[in-house]
């Protein structure tokens, strides 16, 4: 799965880019500092299956009982309005985000940069103004799609050639999106039976905005959260929102991984490590910290991540192993992998995922929690740890 992180310039993408995926990128103080995306892992976190089974295990993914789950974030060059009509880098951005499952725009919730990118005061410039041009941008972007299409969708479906559900998914594959996705939003619209030569303009947009927030669901990551003079504007957006530091996460995960404090992202406090030596500068750069945990309960990075994956996505955790009894792969390693799967994924659907051969030869599957056979269609609960059983082995 692939995480997208967008946004305008400047508003600090590539420092949360950093922060999630402790990947060194280049950043500054200007538009399109971020030319070619920058594509690497984050972590979301969960409880881990371990916990159940009270075992100790050496995994590094697991620590402490809490699971880290890899997945791909890219983060994509600074957009501008316009985008849409292939200004700035608009015609890249939208090609470099298409294939996103959900999407992080990341806003200067401080306002302390203008709608180009530029730096002005903090509080200068109003964030939603951001938020709705970024939303806009994308709409816009589906709404040329079907547009630039209508005509010959029309057509095949005068001459039987295509239902209109089917035409305008054709149309949306690039962006991963399957039929089924467009035909709900046809029916909760009330669209499903309506001639397409009938569709106004209206009717176009308003499919299509309903179909990129079906397909493409955007959180708002309220980055530099710290500097804003008044975080009441937080209520007046109706989108998922979550104020972030992108600057403090990063701060802090370098501390942590010199030895100066313990931390582990999303955790609302840092410790020094005992008898570490803390120089002035560093002294006052957590001073600096404390002072953003006290306006912001975290710095939201983690958060924003978990609330991507498992709240927006629907996304659950599952445990595949070759062992029932011993819960190891074949090389002896306790809980060795995790899988995210869609809400209402199957038994027969993990098969598919750890390997086309397994799945193709699925016998039947067991539950290690309950020690029960379950068959194909069994839908899998978050946390389950499941043993495939197979005619074929992978590759």
């Amino acid at each position: 799965m692939q995480i997208g992180l967008l946004g305008k310039a400047n508003v600090g993408k590539s420092t949360f880019f950093s922060a999630a995926t402790e990947t060194s990128v280049a950043t500054g103080n200007f538009p399109f500092t971020t030319i070619e995306p920058n594509v690497g892992v984050a972590y979301v976190k969960s409880k881990c299956a371990c916990m159940h089974f009270n075992i100790q295990h050496d995994n590094p993914l697991c620590v402490n009982g809490t699971r880290f789950i890899p997945v791909k974030i890219i983060d994509v060059a600074g957009l501008v309005p316009g985008a849409h009509e292939g200004k700035g880098l608009g015609n890249q951005f939208l090609d470099d985000a298409r294939q996103a499952e959900v999407l992080i725009h990341v806003v200067d919730i401080a306002g302390t940069t203008d709608i180009q990118g530029q730096s002005v005061p903090i509080g200068t410039h109003d964030p939603l103004e951001d938020i709705a041009f970024v939303k806009d941008e994308f709409d816009q972007w589906f709404v040329d799609i079907l547009k630039r299409e209508w005509d010959k969708i029309t057509r095949e479906i005068d001459q039987k050639r295509a239902k209109l559900t089917d035409g305008i998914a054709k149309r949306f594959s690039g962006l991963g999106i399957k039929d089924f996705q467009v035909h709900e939003v046809l029916q909760k619209q009330g669209l499903v039976a309506r001639n397409p030569k009938e569709w106004t303009d209206n009717d176009i947009e308003t499919f299509v905005k309903e179909l990129r927030s079906n397909t493409k669901p955007m959180i708002i990551a309220a980055n530099k959260a710290d500097l804003s003079k008044d975080l009441e504007i937080l209520k007046k957006i109706s989108d998922v929102i979550i104020p972030c530091s992108a600057e403090t996460e990063l701060l802090l995960r370098k501390a942590s991984k010199a030895g100066i404090v313990n931390y582990s992202s999303g955790d609302e406090s840092f410790t020094i490590i005992e008898g570490r030596e803390i120089l002035p500068p560093q002294q006052k750069a957590l001073e600096i910290v404390k002072s953003v945990f006290s306006k912001i309960p975290s710095t939201g990075v983690q958060k924003i991540l978990n609330t991507a994956v498992f709240d927006s996505l629907k996304f659950i955790v599952v445990y595949p192993v070759e062992d029932e009894t011993k819960l190891i792969n074949k090389d002896g390693i306790v809980l060795p992998d995790t899988k995210l799967v869609p809400q209402d994924s199957t038994a027969k659907d993990l098969a598919a995922l750890v390997h086309a051969d397994i799945a193709k030869g699925f016998l039947h599957a067991i539950d290690c929690k309950t020690k029960q056979r379950i068959g194909g269609d069994h839908k899998l609960k978050n946390g389950d740890v499941i043993k495939i059983v197979s005619t074929l082995s992978r590759g």
